[in-house]
């Protein structure tokens, strides 16, 4: 199953109860969290205010009924929340996501007392609960995930942004265990950098679907101008950015590729791709596969080149968290003496979402070996001043685990005098 980059995110609730705090506490959670979910655009699975005392849990019991219901809607929770309207019963949440085996993100939220309001009536004690809570998790092997804030009201726009982030944490894990790539092509020989475990991935829950670039090519040159579904990505890619130079046999090569590639994809419902290009695409097939590349990324089906299917794996992972397209680029050169800058760059196959100036055009460092005429399909354009998050996922086959690194930073409008897809 595709999970959607944005949309709806089913989540399991557990409201954590203690019977001697005020019962209107859990009754009053219950209309903070309707009120924070129908803003996030959260799909509640929870239980019924009369499966159990207004709906929390705290006894064993509870914590079976809880589970149960978690179970029947397995298929559809991507991650559990765990609410603290009072200290609550830390055993029972604990008991409710082992017997639940559901295996997902879990979010850890607590309230806040107000101190002008700590007599019996209102007390809570969230605050000391969430680290009882929390302890017993680590106890039962359980992972989760904590608000920014140690305790924090349903209300708080601090909860809402700890809400999307944990959201996008659940659309990346449902992702990855599900994902499936193809791998178009050999691996470059001189691309050492791009190997990884199929293995390593397999048990992880990602699926490479190989295929010989020769059968893409093949299929491409049995494919004529007048085929009608060649005519339609033709005018598909006219539409999706300007020409330039580019010649009409050239459109049309990149047209013929774009119909065989779509069709592989769908043949094997893959989210992805890996394609080799560096030189065998220009050698033999007498364009670049970039253009395409581009278009599949721009429409949530990132592709990378070089077979570098942990760089599209990478991709995928950002492009669900973001819910927007990514790119796959090379830290590339050093910008003047900054130690704090660098110029990230491409042939160009980065989504349209980076090119406001897009073109399509040639790949001239590429074109000094195969011929410049043998590179339209690479674009052109500058990617402009914008927040940046990067990051990369590969196999680590000596130690046989996946890893991974991310960060933050920005992209700069500082002058650059180059071609390709490019940014400061």
């Amino acid at each position: 199953m595709r999970i959607k980059a944005k949309g709806p995110v089913t989540l399991g609730v557990i409201i954590g109860n203690r019977d001697f705090f005020p019962d209107k506490l859990v009754a009053e959670c219950r209309a903070d969290l309707m009120q924070a979910f129908e803003k996030a655009g959260v799909n509640p699975v929870m239980l019924d205010e009369s499966a159990t005392k207004l709906g929390g849990v705290e006894t064993f019991a509870e914590a079976r009924k809880c589970a149960e219901l978690f179970r029947k809607h397995a298929d559809d929770i991507m991650g559990v929340l765990v609410v603290l309207p009072n200290f609550g019963d830390e055993k029972g949440v604990a008991e409710t996501l082992k017997l639940a085996r559901l295996d997902v993100p879990v979010l850890i939220q607590a309230y806040p007392d107000d101190l002008n309001r700590m007599d019996v009536a209102r007390r809570r004690d969230a605050w000391c609960g969430k680290i009882s809570v929390c302890n017993n998790l680590y106890q039962f092997g359980i992972n989760y995930t904590l608000t920014t804030k140690h305790v924090v009201h349903p209300s708080d726009p601090g909860f809402a942004a700890d809400l999307s982030d944990f959201m996008a944490v659940c659309r990346v894990v449902k992702g990855l265990r599900n994902v499936r790539i193809g791998a178009v092509g050999a691996r470059p020989g001189a691309f050492n950098t791009v190997r990884y475990s199929e293995k390593i991935l397999q048990r992880n829950g990602i699926s490479v679907v190989t295929v010989d670039l020769s059968e893409i090519l093949g299929k491409a040159n049995k494919l004529t101008y007048a085929d009608q579904s060649v005519k339609e990505r033709l005018e598909a890619i006219n539409a999706y950015a300007p020409a330039g130079k580019t010649p009409n046999d050239r459109l049309g090569q990149i047209a013929k590729l774009d119909v065989v590639l779509a069709d592989f994809m769908e043949e094997h419902a893959l989210d992805a791709t890996a394609i080799q290009c560096w030189t065998s695409i220009q050698q033999n097939y007498g364009c670049n596969v970039c253009t395409n590349m581009s278009i599949m990324s721009e429409n949530m089906l990132p592709s990378a080149c070089e077979v570098d299917v942990t760089g599209t794996l990478s991709m995928y992972a950002m492009q669900l968290a973001s819910g927007s397209p990514s790119a796959l680029v090379d830290w590339n050169n050093n910008y003047a003496d900054d130690e704090n800058k660098c110029v990230l760059f491409h042939c160009g196959n980065w989504a349209k979402s980076f090119l406001p100036d897009i073109e399509i055009s040639t790949a001239p460092i590429l074109g000094t070996t195969v011929g410049v005429e043998n590179t339209y399909g690479a674009l052109a354009g500058r990617t402009p001043a914008n927040p940046l998050t990067f990051g990369r996922i590969s196999t680590d086959d000596p130690r046989g685990v996946m890893k991974a690194y991310i960060g933050e930073g920005v992209l700069t409008d500082d002058p650059l005098h180059t071609f390709g897809n490019r940014a400061v």
